[in-house]
């Protein structure tokens, strides 16, 4: 008796995440916006390596995730990560990048961005120190970053 109400209970688990992965990969490709999903950092004060993982609804070169990058609280580029090929089969996907420049109490933010729709998905908000959280990106905040170098330089795949 005992194991079957285990087995009923982990039935409804893995229902219950089923259905909670459905609902968020049927979120996400609503919007088509490229989502921070964590943030890793190592490396020595002022040159960081950041990990940084992305979910996107990537399709292939017409549209994938094509950068993420580091904002200061000032709304300043302080570093971009140019990802070179689409990623339809590797999802979600981890890059690192670096050596970003700042403290390690200074806050950041972290965002991603689609080669056809922008910015709009899921941000970090954090440190170095303190870890690295989700945050909503402010309205009008570095709107004007999106154009600055580095650009992609094309999709390879």
């Amino acid at each position: 008796m005992a194991l079957h109400i285990l087995a009923v209970l982990h039935m409804v688990y893995l229902v219950t995440l089923s259905s909670h992965d459905l609902l968020h990969q049927e979120n996400h490709q609503v919007h088509n916006y490229a989502d921070v999903t964590r943030v890793m950092v190592s490396g020595p004060t002022g040159n960081y390596t950041f990990r940084v993982t992305l979910r996107s609804p990537d399709k292939g070169c017409s549209q994938y995730a094509d950068w993420w990058e580091v904002v200061n609280d000032e709304g300043e580029l302080v570093y971009r990560r140019i990802l070179a090929h689409s990623h339809v089969s590797e999802q979600p996907f981890t890059r690192q990048g670096g050596a970003v420049k700042v403290e390690e109490a200074q806050n950041v933010w972290i965002r991603a961005h689609m080669n056809n729709s922008g910015y709009g998905g899921t941000a970090f908000y954090g440190n170095a120190k303190h870890g690295f959280a989700t945050k909503d990106w402010p309205t009008g905040f570095g709107d004007n970053i999106e154009n600055q170098k580095p650009q992609p330089g094309g999709c390879a795949f």
